[in-house]
This record gives structure tokens, sequence and C-alpha cells, in this order.
């Protein structure tokens, strides 16, 4: 439940703001050709695209058994961790500016082709996020059924929710509660579930034997904490923890937070 919580918390503020400034810049701009209207009209574009696209996964999914099946849930969750990153990478670099630089964007597209600019602008902002979001949640509902399925989907409803106060908190106390520092102060857990999500598509190329375990278990560390347990399990789905696991999961998860770092650097060593 948690993990859907903060996906879809953090996913919605970002689709939220964006929404927000392109609402502003509509009203402080003044054009007869362009209304809220077309920002509502990209909304629902941008929500129907992301719907199209959950079903699509499902529909993928009721036609593949057997091993089809799980190499394309590994690949789900694989694609899903590198989204997650790239967000991160992203906001990284262009968050600080991102107000300013969507504004002149607009600007320009608003010149060229009106209303229609404001509803694709909106429709491409809300689609990704939404996008987004459906495979997060479809790779983290693969681990999940029965009830532990709907504490999940339960989760994402209760995030979507606290995305609308924290985008109303944002924008009314942006004093005290800048974007820079909620982004900041998120962007660890993030990678953490990428991480997770990474270590289990690994598992499942395991499974499929694509991918030998090469030593397995490196350690076993069920006494101290194990997953099946109620801090083990949350340890597992927010960071990737496993108790007895094997070297190639071990090497893919520090592979990961090794690579993470080098291109977290990269726009800083770019700006010297």
């Amino acid at each position: 439940m948690g993990n859907s919580l903060f996906i879809v918390w953090r996913e919605s503020v970002e689709a939220i703001l964006v929404i927000s400034i392109l609402y502003t810049w509509i009203r402080a701009r003044g054009d007869g050709r362009i209304g809220v209207h077309h920002l509502w009209a990209g909304v629902a574009g941008g929500l129907l695209l992301a719907g199209v696209l959950a079903l699509a996964m499902l529909g993928l999914q009721s036609q593949l058994a057997g091993d089809a099946l799980e190499a394309f849930q590994a690949a789900i969750v694989i694609v899903a961790a590198g989204l997650i990153t790239h967000m991160v990478l992203w906001m990284r670099a262009h968050g600080r500016h991102m107000k300013r630089e969507l504004e002149a964007g607009l600007s320009k597209a608003a010149d060229a082709a009106g209303g229609v600019s404001v509803a694709l602008l909106a429709a491409i902002a809300v689609g990704r996020e939404g996008a987004e979001t459906v495979l997060f949640l479809y790779g983290l509902g693969l681990e999940q059924s029965g009830d532990a399925l709907n504490r999940m989907l339960a989760g994402a409803a209760l995030g979507f929710v606290l995305a609308l106060a924290t985008a109303w908190l944002i924008q009314r106390g942006s004093h005290w509660l800048p974007s820079k520092v909620f982004f900041g102060a998120t962007e660890i857990v993030l990678c953490l579930l990428a991480a997770a999500l990474l270590v289990s598509g690994v598992e499942r190329l395991i499974n499929l034997e694509w991918l030998p375990p090469l030593l397995e278990p490196v350690w076993d560390s069920s006494a101290l904490l194990a997953d099946g347990s109620a801090a083990g399990g949350i340890a597992a789905a927010f960071a990737g923890y496993r108790a007895q696991p094997s070297l190639t999961v071990l090497i893919a998860w520090f592979g990961y937070w090794t690579l993470f770092a080098w291109l977290g650097r990269a726009p800083r060593r770019a700006r010297r």
C-alpha cells in the first residue's frame, strides 16, 4: 500500500503542478484564442492516453502464458525502474527552471498554434505522468493478489488525494515548502523503489534461466530480517532487500546505484 501511495502521490503532484502553471499562464496572458477549455481538453486527452495504455497492457497480458508472460512482466518492471530513474534525473536537471522553460516554450508555441498548443502540452504532461504511473502500478501489482492488491489500489487512491493537498500547499506556501525541497526529498525514495523493481525483474529473468544466479545465496539474514516479516516485506518492496540474495541480484542492485551516481554527477560536470 505504501509504495503505491508514494508513487501516485509523487507522479500526481508533478502533473498537477504543470497544470497549475498552464492555468496561471492562460489567465495572465488574456489571449482570446487560448482558453481554459483548451487546458481541460488536454488533461482529458492525457488521461485517455494513460487509460488506453493500461487496457493495452492488461489485454496483452491476457494473451500470454508461461515463459512469455513471465518475460513480459520482467520487461515491464525493468522498464518501470528505468522510467523512475530517468524522471529523477530529468527533474534534477530541469526542475529548478521548469516553470520558466515551460512558459517560454508555451509562449512561442501559442503564437504559432494558439489553444491547440496548450491542449497538446497538457495532454503530453498528463499523459506522460499517467503512463508512468500505470507502468509503476502494473509492476507493483505483479507482486500482489487478493487483499494485498486491494490495499495497493486503496493506497493509490489515497496517494492522489494527498497529491491534491500537497500541490495546494506548494502553491500556497512556496516560501516554506518550495518545490525544489519537495522533489529533492522524494527522489531518494523513488530511486529505492526503482532498485526494488529492478531486483524483481532480475529475479524473474533468473527464474526463466535467462540469467544465471552465479552464487545463491550469498548470505542468509533471515534470522535478523526475513522477507516474509512485516518489516522485511516493506524493505523488500521499498529497497529491494533480500534475506537470501543471489550474486546476480547483488550485482544488479549495486550496479544500479553506481550507474545512478555516475549519471547524477554528469549534469554537474557539464555546468563546470
